[in-house]
């Protein structure tokens, strides 16, 4: 099977490495990639967000299955033009991916279904906001209706910082405050059948102990050995096969990955929201524990035909991802440094530790930054303990001038689970 994956970071890394070590990917391509999906797929440059473009390379280079990695080129169209080439596509239709694109939308897409969710208002104007805001009282919880990367929600108990992000964007959604842990939980679906896989935790916080800004993902640990284990079948009957059923009712139905951003409260699991796509930095781990080849099951749902494969097979370890960050992330961050200390940990921390790049590209010999965020340490112990310890030990080996890094990533569950 020859593969086109479309996107440059850690989770495009994470997909392109689980692909290279499938025995049925016999060559793997990724557009455009960076230093480290480099070693292990051939590069090419092309306009992700141009349908067209990325058409004509699946074509060029017989791809049996193209896998969209991020969600602009998703909500920009870009399966649909591989589809409408014949080419099998892993990733939702522009329409169906307005699950993540709108917020507006997939409020409205839960109503259909009957999701458990936030109670909510979409406000398009600022006495729309200081009536939201108001109804609802701290902490304050504003999500910019479209793509922000993951930084477009702001949660706060400054009403002047609330109204201030609102007013900021053309529209947004202001809702309730949901209590307890969050949990992700991805699941593949060829718009019919629903194939959960197994739940992680992320770290949106910049600085340990969840304090600073919010940003794309600072590290992440699975499993959840607090979790209910009943948790997957339930989130399965309740939030993940309604919202697919739903969208396939209003005749778009969404084939690809369904991201559920899920918060575990006092009244039940509560959607916070869905994305379109593999998250970063959860995919790092989730993949470091699937053992059934990947490249099938992505190509059975592009297919319509993932009732036919067996089930998931998972390996017990644990496993922690540790995000290496740019001076100033997430701010303007500082690009251009070089990235050492990569060999030392392929040569003292492999197999069960690797580095997966996410803002990187290589100049001349050297590796150097070219994002926020920079490298996803993963590794996989026998338990979470052992699995962050060995994390960590590879981020002491890489150096890189200015970047930060959280220090507490799963620490406080490792700590839970070992006693």
């Amino acid at each position: 099977m020859k593969v086109l994956v479309i996107g440059g970071g850690a989770r495009e890394h994470a997909l392109c490495r689980s692909l290279s070590l499938d025995p049925d990917v016999t060559a793997l391509h990724c557009a455009p990639g960076n230093a480290g999906i480099a070693e292990v797929a051939q590069l090419h440059q092309v306009d992700a967000l141009d349908g067209g473009a990325v058409a004509a390379l699946a074509r060029d280079l017989e791809a049996d299955l193209v896998v969209v990695g991020p969600e602009a080129p998703l909500v920009a169209g870009v399966a649909d033009a591989v589809r409408e080439a014949g080419i099998p596509v892993f990733g939702p239709s522009r329409e169906a991916a307005q699950l993540e694109g709108s917020k507006a939308f997939a409020k409205d897409v839960m109503a259909g279904a009957g999701v458990p969710t936030a109670r909510s208002y979409v406000c398009t104007t600022p006495a729309e906001v200081d009536e939201a805001l108001d109804a609802f009282g701290a902490p304050y919880v504003v999500k910019d209706d479209g793509l922000a990367a993951g930084k477009g929600v702001v949660v706060t108990d400054d009403l002047q910082a609330a109204a201030a992000h609102a007013n900021a964007c053309d529209r947004v959604v202001i809702e309730e405050f949901l209590d307890g842990p969050e949990v992700s939980l991805f699941a593949i679906t060829d718009g019919v059948t629903v194939v959960p896989l197994q739940p992680a935790q992320d770290f949106k916080r910049a600085l340990d102990g969840d304090q600073g800004p919010n940003t794309g993902g600072m590290g992440a640990y699975s499993p959840l050995p607090w979790a209910d284990p009943k948790l997957v079948d339930e989130v399965l009957q309740s939030v993940l096969q309604p919202t697919v059923d739903e969208l396939r009712r209003r005749g778009t139905p969404f084939s690809g990955l369904l991201y559920a951003g899920l918060a575990i409260t006092s009244r039940g699991v509560r959607v916070i929201e869905f994305n379109a796509r593999f998250g970063d930095p959860e995919t790092q781990v989730v993949l470091a524990r699937l053992k059934t080849p990947l490249a099938g099951v992505l190509l059975a749902a592009a297919n319509g035909t993932l009732a036919d494969l067996e089930p998931l097979r998972w390996s017990d370890d644990a496993a922690v991802t540790v995000v290496i960050a740019s001076h100033n992330y997430p701010g303007t961050p500082r690009t251009g440094d070089p990235v050492e200390g990569l060999d030392e940990v392929a040569d003292r921390d492999a197999p069960h530790t690797y580095v997966l790049h996410a803002g990187t590209k290589r100049d001349g010999d050297a590796i150097v930054s070219a994002g926020g965020r920079v490298l996803s340490v993963t590794a996989s112990g026998p338990d979470l303990t052992e699995a962050r310890a060995r994390a960590y030990a590879a981020v002491g080996r890489i150096r890189l001038d200015g970047s930060q890094h959280r220090t507490d990533i799963a620490a406080k569950v490792a700590e839970a689970a070992a006693s």
